[in-house]
């Protein structure tokens, strides 16, 4: 497109030179030629040349704003066409790269979770607890530390009660005692 508008440049700058010279070779012409009796012929057609001269010039000029306002106009449709492809290629370049991330977040989650439950059975195999386990034996040591201090005030009582009662002693002493519920068993490791 510059291209186009330099080369319409450069031909009425020429146009403008050769018509410089034109009417220099045709001055000189006629000088000679005035002396002769088809002068008056001959300055005529010159004077015609240059007019035509004059007339190209002038053309090549209003040609040259004409070419240079279309190549405007076409630049700015290029631009335009360039800048929707720009954006289109841009946002299916995002939603790509979206999809991607949401790929891999989950095959990233999904590794994670196989490399907990791998790491898990390993430290079962060794005998190593988990806070789990912990947690549960925490549990059941409290549960048998309230059986035993109730084992122990109840034993208090029954020890600081009058001796003189031996026949309701001998009868407590029949009585089966209530059996404390058994502490659970530590949870089977996996």
């Amino acid at each position: 497109m510059a291209k186009k508008l330099k080369r319409a440049a450069s031909a009425a700058m020429s146009a403008a030179g050769a018509m410089e010279q034109i009417s220099e070779k045709i001055g000189a012409l006629a000088s000679n030629l005035s002396s002769q009796p088809t002068s008056k012929q001959v300055m005529e057609s010159a004077q015609q040349i240059w007019q035509a001269g004059l007339g190209a010039f002038s053309k090549a000029q209003a040609e040259g704003r004409k070419v240079f306002d279309t190549l405007v106009e076409q630049g700015a449709q290029f631009e335009k066409q360039t800048r929707t492809a720009a954006e289109a290629t841009l946002e299916t370049a995002r939603e790509q790269a979206s999809k991607t991330l949401g790929l891999a977040g989950g095959k990233f989650d999904k590794l994670e979770q196989v490399f907990e439950e791998r790491v898990h059975k390993s430290l079962n195999r060794l005998g190593v607890l988990t806070s789990k386990d912990v947690e549960a034996l925490s549990k059941q040591v409290a549960e048998l530390a309230d059986s035993v201090r109730a084992l122990l005030a109840q034993e208090k009582r029954s020890a600081t009660r009058p001796a003189a009662k031996k026949p309701a002693a001998k009868a407590a002493a029949r009585k089966p005692v209530a059996k404390k519920p058994a502490a659970k068993k530590p949870a089977a490791r996996k």
